[in-house]
């Protein structure tokens, strides 16, 4: 990504934003849609299986939810989120979803004009994010409906598809976020084609221009800055002041590398559209020589599926045994995800598809050789493109440090699965920094199912800081922090 050019910014003051949210995927879109207004009630009409969680929601169900109190109501729940607000959403808009049922929301949802967080979104494409950049004709690992954000329910396309197996294409996907949008009267909370190149904590006293802001009740503000790509790719610079500062970037920004000789050369592709734009120009065929995918991931499956669908010999290099437990296609059920178990099946017998289970990458050459190792054996082999799929990392290069401090070890770099953002498990403000946040991929959530629990927990942490500021201010206090 280009950096920020220094050049003079367009205004003396920058503006101050009380929520700035970093990244327009599915987590920033259902947050601008609770700071907006939309408020979640329990649905008195509807009643949850659960009779413990029931109760307790009973008791004030006069309030919305970002209004009570979400450990009394996380407590006890269980589901496949390590964060406990991320389970109670989840199991608020599909009650006993993981086992099978399909029961619907216990949530009504209300627009409180009074309760709206002026907010801004930042993205680098249009709402949607990442979506927009995968393979169009593949299937989500999720179900259609987990994939909906509140308030809007998705209508799949007219195509044939298995009653069984109602899941939705990316294309789909990125549609519906983009008209969830426009729908729920959100655009003027977002802006396109945003970079954000730096993020730096400011304290009240270090610069004058931020104590000229207003800010009597001395919070500490945060310093963003990047630029917006127009036409013609230039570049406008902008710098603000945020109040709050939601990192909603997702885990897509940076492919995770072999970190092996030759993994630069311009055969070698870290994304399977790279796959799909070769099919598209005719440059793979049943002629070519085979495709060499390295990794044991759904991302690795799909362009499997891909290149053999387009009768293109593949050559799938993992780690893993085929009889690992831990692999991914085993721990599928197969009537949902045919495809991957198809993968898995081929991994034993297929026509233009060869497995290589036990083995890494030495090194790619010059040639287009791919050199492998297995237990005891080095073979070499020549490749039309060779795909690295072994995963994604966040890129946070805008923070200090690249933000690994504030993961859970602060010895490593943040890694959605392996060393997620630190937070409080009800606010999701980040242990390291107040008026920090973070959400989705970053703190481990992600599927867009879980995700949605992040929106909550940050809008009811904010909406009752507010409250306190508001009513510190009545009563003519200074004291508030």
């Amino acid at each position: 990504m280009p950096l920020l050019e220094e050049t003079a910014l367009p205004q003396d003051h920058p503006p101050t934003v009380p929520v700035v949210i970093i990244g327009n995927g599915p987590s920033g879109i259902c947050l601008s849609y609770l700071l907006s207004g939309y408020k979640p009630y329990l649905d008195t009409t509807t009643v949850h299986p659960n009779q413990i969680l029931y109760r307790k929601l009973q008791e004030t169900k006069h309030l919305p939810i970002t209004e009570q109190d979400l450990e009394y109501l996380s407590e006890g729940l269980e589901g496949r989120s390590r964060n406990p607000v991320a389970v109670l959403f989840d199991t608020l808009l599909h009650p006993n979803a993981d086992f099978g049922y399909e029961f619907p929301s216990v949530l009504q949802w209300r627009k409180d004009k009074q309760h709206h967080i002026p907010h801004l979104v930042l993205g680098r494409s249009s709402p949607g994010g990442a979506w927009h950049a995968m393979e169009g004709s593949m299937l989500t690992i999720s179900l259609g409906i987990w994939m909906e954000l509140p308030g809007f329910l998705m209508f799949f396309s007219t195509r044939c598809r298995d009653t069984t197996n109602d899941r939705a294409t990316p294309e789909e996907i990125s549609s519906y976020y983009q008209n969830y949008v426009k729908i729920k009267g959100l655009q003027k909370n977002f802006v396109e084609n945003t970079y954000v190149t730096s993020i730096q904590k400011l304290c009240r006293g270090r610069s004058e221009e931020v104590v000229e802001l207003g800010h009597s009740i001395g919070c500490v503000l945060w310093e963003v800055r990047g630029y917006q790509q127009v036409q013609n790719n230039a570049h406008i610079p902008f710098c603000l002041f945020a109040e709050n500062v939601v990192l909603a970037t997702g885990a897509s920004d940076s492919p995770i590398r072999l970190g092996v000789e030759g993994e630069d050369l311009p055969f070698v592709y870290h994304s399977i559209s790279d796959l799909g734009l070769a099919l598209g120009r005719g440059q793979l065929d049943m002629n070519s020589d085979p495709v060499l995918v390295v990794g044991a991931g759904l991302s690795a499956a799909d362009a499997v599926l891909c290149a053999c669908n387009s009768n293109v010999r593949v050559l799938h290099v993992f780690r893993k045994s085929t009889e690992d437990s831990d692999l991914i296609f085993k721990q599928l059920p197969k009537t949902l995800y045919p495809e991957y178990h198809k993968v898995y099946n081929m991994m034993s017998q297929a026509v233009n598809y060869t497995s290589f289970p036990d083995h890494c990458v030495v090194s790619f050459q010059s040639d287009m050789k791919c050199l492998l190792q297995g237990i005891n054996t080095l073979k070499a082999f020549k490749v039309s493109m060779a795909l690295v799929l072994i995963g994604t990392n966040p890129d946070l290069f805008f923070l200090k440090g690249q933000g690994q401090y504030l993961g859970q070890d602060p010895t490593k770099p943040i890694s959605c699965k392996q060393n997620p953002v630190d937070i409080y498990p009800y606010t999701f403000e980040c242990t390291k920094e107040p008026g920090l946040f973070a959400m989705g991929p970053l703190v481990g959530d992600n599927f867009v199912r879980f995700l949605k629990g992040g929106a909550l927990g940050i809008t009811s942490c904010l909406l009752k800081r507010l409250k306190k500021k508001e009513k510190l201010i009545s009563n003519g206090g200074n004291d508030f922090i």
